[in-house]
Order: C-alpha cells, then structure tokens, then sequence
C-alpha cells in the first residue's frame, strides 16, 4: 500500500532508497536452471568414471560432478551432475557439463571459473558458483586419474603373484 501511494506521489521512476532492487538473472542462468542439461549420475565405481563433490560451506551450495572417459583416447564421452543450491549454482554445473563432453582430460582442465562466469553473465556475488564448477570438473577429473593409476597397478602387480605361484 505505501509503495503504491509513494508511485503515486513520487512517480514510477522515483523510489525510496530503502525500496527493494528487483535482480534478475541473465537468460542463459534461466534456460540452464528450466532446462538442465546431464541431470544423474553414473556409478561411482565404473573405473571409466570419475568424480567430482564439492562444496561452499559459506552458502550451503554442494556440487556432484561425474565425467566418463573413453579409455583408449583419453576423451570425456559424457557427464553428469547434481547439484543443490541457487540457481547459478544449477546453471553452472549444467554449463560445466555441456563444455567437458568431446574434449580430452587435459583440455578440460583449462576451464576456468570466469569463463562460465562471463557466459552466464553472473553478478559478482555469484561467482563462488562458477567457482564451485571450475572444482568439480578438477576433482571428478583427479579422481579418475587416481582410479586408472590404481587400477593400473594393480594389472601390474597381477603377473607378479601368478608367476610367484606357479
């Protein structure tokens, strides 16, 4: 009721300092929060797939990023996320996974939060989601690394234990 008589007195155009800003989100943060691309998960245990949890205790967001590598050429085949928190946290994750699919592990690791950050046009005060996505993608692409290494040296230590039984 004040802010309507206030219009009326002030005009439209002329609001109170203390009046509400209206914020609104770029149309990229709203087509990838209606509309996320790679929702889901994969299984945690595929060793052709890695990782990636992170989180900002400051705002409550958390981030599951997931990536599938193709073994022999090195290339991420497909990904995955789930992520709870605002929404550039939702539209970052679904852009992060967007850019990761067809590129090779090490070209993944070039993304930088501020190249997510420009493409949904993210305020300032959102940028710790970009951020949260630049994380992912490292850890999801860490943990593969450490399941291949793993996996490897144990095919390595294999031949060992068989000709010490034989």
């Amino acid at each position: 009721m004040l802010r309507h008589t206030m219009n009326r007195v002030l005009g439209p155009g002329l609001r109170s300092p203390a009046a509400p800003v209206l914020r609104m989100y770029h149309e990229r943060v709203v087509d990838h929060y209606d509309n996320p691309r790679n929702v889901g998960a994969f299984d945690k245990n595929d060793p052709d797939v890695g990782t990636g949890l992170v989180g900002a205790p400051a705002c409550g967001d958390v981030m599951k990023l997931q990536i599938k590598v193709d073994e022999k050429s090195g290339k991420i085949v497909d990904a995955r996320f789930k992520t709870f928190g605002c929404g550039s946290a939702i539209a970052s994750s679904s852009v992060a996974t967007e850019w990761v699919k067809g590129k090779q592990m090490e070209e993944v690791l070039s993304i930088k939060n501020t190249e997510i950050a420009k493409h949904l046009s993210l305020p300032p005060v959102k940028l710790h989601c970009s951020m949260l996505a630049e994380d992912a993608i490292k850890a999801a692409v860490k943990d593969y690394e450490a399941k291949r290494s793993k996996l490897n040296a144990s095919q390595d230590a294999a031949p060992v234990e068989k000709a010490a039984d034989a």
